[in-house]
């Protein structure tokens, strides 16, 4: 690795280099746990007299690998592996930027762990406010004050009342009573007058919240880009710790 090094290089370097190592370290545990390939032997024989004539041959297992070669590459990629990770860390510690929103500085040094927080939370927001209930395009809203809330213009409808009249389709003589008909007719009685009441908000107030966290989601991005963009001295520790673990 060089002397200095972009963050976002070691953060694709933590992201790659993580998995590798962690099955290399399942492989030496596994390795270690059997004991064929780490044992051997060597026998010769020997008879009791020289006049014997049976001599056999030597016989000799070698041993495959030892417990001490696989700590020694244990230390190598886990080593390898605190490095980077040591590196990500003190980058993010140290690494920071503005977000600017219309030429304003909005949140000033945010390091690049709030940075990805707040994209996160941002993402979240925008799905919030897409969900945001709207006011019905097909009324007239305007705000009243003393309700708290949108209210519609108002609408009149009337009042209808069943009334029963009589329709006379004969009238009485001497012989026969009349001949009437009963029926009935809808009567305005008096007048309703409704106004809608509403706590959603008007579509052009969603569009510009909606806008506001776009915004602001872009800006977070393009700071975290930056912050990303600083260089790390390169340390070393993992040669340190496995010193200490494995010396």
């Amino acid at each position: 690795m060089p002397d200095q090094t972009a963050l976002h290089k070691i953060n694709a370097l933590v992201q790659s280099f993580k998995p590798q190592a962690k099955r290399e370290l399942t492989e030496a545990h596994r390795r270690t746990q059997k004991a064929p390939p780490l044992s051997g032997i060597s026998r010769t024989y020997q008879p009791f007299a020289d006049d014997i004539r049976e001599h056999l041959p030597p016989e000799s297992t070698r041993v495959q690998y030892t417990v001490r070669e696989v700590l020694d590459e244990v230390a190598t990629t886990m080593g390898r592996l605190f490095d980077l990770q040591f590196l990500q860390d003190v980058g993010n510690s140290q690494a920071t930027a503005d977000v600017v929103v219309d030429g304003q500085p909005l949140v000033r040094d945010a390091p690049v762990t709030y940075l990805l927080f707040l994209e996160k939370q941002l993402v979240d927001l925008r799905t919030f406010v897409d969900g945001l209930a709207v006011l019905d395009a097909a009324e007239k809203w305007e705000f009243d004050p003393d309700r708290g809330c949108y209210a519609s213009a108002p609408s009149q409808t009337q009042k209808m009342r069943k009334v029963h009249r009589n329709h006379v389709k004969a009238e009485a003589t001497e012989k026969h009573p009349a001949q009437v008909e009963v029926y009935t007719e809808d009567v305005p009685v008096g007048t309703w007058t409704t106004v809608k009441l509403s706590g959603a908000l008007p579509a052009e107030r969603v569009k510009q919240l909606r806008g506001r966290v776009d915004k602001l989601l872009e800006a977070v991005k393009v700071a975290r880009e930056e912050a990303n963009s600083a260089t790390v001295g390169d340390r070393k520790v993992g040669d340190q710790i496995f010193g200490y673990l494995f010396g």
